[in-house]
């Protein structure tokens, strides 16, 4: 391996696949570069284990709350700590990982070409995508924490509390699917809303660790204001993949920019699972902050009236 030298294929000044290898080779016993998702084959590749996943993650989930209702709630500190760190640190990993592979695409050949050709599909990218598939499982533990520590959205307001636990639910057990239809779809396009992904949860599960820690930290609501730029951002980007692509093999008379590679299947299942992400977390931004700054502005006003009242007597 050579020293720090800056280019199109190493925009970062050093080749982290290279090290990733060296990594991947010690732990597994086997190059990174000889990977290949294999349906059938490959670990957590085939349908009826991502429903095993999900069904395990569920009973999990309300069979915590049912048998933890009568208990105290814990505070696992120090492993929230640890299990957030870590979380921080392997999506920053495999958000630099992809970058690397994905400058030298975009410059050469172009966003359509980084989109939508069968090409831009390789096995290092696949590696990746498997790799952050693989994290979705790992994320599902948010949840137990959320159970044992007997969790809910600030407030006492029940329909909100309510609305965070679905999407909390569903968020993370869809995602791991919406990954897995992706990957076994072979959609060129994953890299869009995989880096929008791993970029928002590098700063969420940050965010998780410095306020286990005690940390105060500002920036809370701009969390959920980054995860709805995400998701239009990866709507207009997939529907535009979609269009392309039934117009090219469909309607010819149509303006597109060629078809794209990917199961129609897969590209059908990620409008749908994307587009319901947008709507629920614009959903729990309007319950959580609107109500946040209804309650502020009732405060406010009563402060003001108790002065009022005073200068009066």
């Amino acid at each position: 391996m050579s020293g720090v030298e800056f280019s199109i294929d190493r925009p970062f000044g050093i080749y982290l696949w290279d090290y990733f290898d060296q990594a991947f080779t010690a732990v597994l016993g086997k190059s990174a570069n000889d990977f290949a998702f294999v349906e059938g084959e490959t670990p957590f590749s085939t349908i009826p284990e991502v429903v095993v996943g999900c069904v395990t993650y569920l009973m999990v989930i309300f069979g915590g709350q049912y048998i933890l209702r009568d208990s105290m709630p814990l505070r696992p500190k120090f492993i929230f700590q640890v299990h957030n760190l870590l979380l921080t640190l392997v999506s920053l990993a495999i958000l630099l990982l992809l970058i690397e592979q994905l400058v030298p695409q975009l410059v050469r050949h172009g966003l359509y070409w980084t989109i939508c050709s069968f090409d831009a599909w390789t096995q290092k990218h696949e590696l990746l995508y498997y790799l952050n598939y693989l994290v979705k499982y790992w994320e599902l533990i948010d949840t137990v924490f959320l159970v044992v520590k007997k969790k809910k959205l600030g407030g006492d307001e029940k329909e909100r509390a309510d609305g965070f636990k679905f999407l909390h639910v569903f968020h993370h057990s869809m995602t791991m699917v919406l990954c897995y239809t992706q990957l076994v779809g072979r959609t060129t396009v994953s890299w869009v809303p995989i880096v929008l992904n791993l970029t928002v949860h590098v700063l969420m599960y940050y965010y998780y660790f410095r306020t286990a820690s005690g940390a105060k930290i500002w920036w809370k609501k701009y969390l959920t204001t980054m995860q709805i730029i995400q998701f239009v951002i990866d709507l207009f980007v997939i529907y535009s993949c979609t269009y392309t692509f039934y117009a090219n093999k469909y309607a010819l008379q149509l303006p597109n920019f060629g078809t794209c590679s990917g199961g129609e299947g897969a590209a059908w299942f990620g409008c749908a699972i994307l587009s319901s992400y947008l709507v629920l977390f614009i959903n729990f931004y309007r319950m959580t902050y609107n109500a946040n700054k209804n309650k502020k502005n009732a405060a406010a006003a009563a402060a003001a009236a108790t002065v009022k009242k005073s200068k009066k007597i």
